[in-house]
């Protein structure tokens, strides 16, 4: 069963997104339980060389980007899954220029299925917890919605921006 976690470029005028589709070590509360992904959990499909999309809100139809195509690339860090996604010159990637520039889009999400023992449960007290340790992703998302309200997406034309620091991310949205 595909799970879905929506969290807080073909270079279409040098339109670039960067940002972090999920954040290590930070709790959400999913309704019946929190939820939290463990550093490394990616590892394994990233260096699977698995094709993996990028889209906007989760629709296939809404395609921006593949990491077979080269317009998708992702890395792990110490801070999370971080994503570079050169943006098409389609009506979905001009119209996420627009919503990400106004600040309308602001929040990345992520498709995956749990590897075997991919996951651990624990009963913390009254609260159930779900550690993510091994996972397959199959997405990421641009959305407004994110249920990890740490993931971040910003618009870049600068090329050969390191993304080091999420703050640093925002404060540069704001130039």
């Amino acid at each position: 069963m595909l799970e879905i976690r929506s969290t807080g470029s073909l270079r279409s005028e040098g339109k670039t997104l960067r940002g972090y589709a999920a954040v290590f070590n930070s709790e959400t509360d999913l309704g019946g339980f929190v939820e939290v992904i463990r550093n490394g959990a990616f590892r394994k499909t990233l260096a699977g060389g698995s094709n993996i999309r990028a889209l906007y809100h989760h629709q296939g139809d809404a395609l921006l980007g593949t990491t077979r195509g080269g317009t998708l690339k992702l890395h792990e860090d110490g801070h999370g899954l971080a994503f570079e996604l050169a943006l098409p010159d389609t009506t979905h990637g001009r119209d996420l220029a627009v919503l990400v520039d106004r600040g309308d889009v602001a929040g990345a999400s992520f498709g995956f299925r749990v590897a075997d023992g991919g996951d651990r449960w624990e009963q913390r007290g009254a609260q159930l917890v779900r550690e993510l340790l091994d996972v397959e992703l199959h997405e990421v998302t641009l959305t407004h919605d994110p249920a990890y309200s740490d993931t971040t997406v910003a618009l870049r034309s600068r090329p050969g921006f390191v993304l080091t620091d999420a703050r640093r991310l925002w404060l540069e949205t704001c130039e």
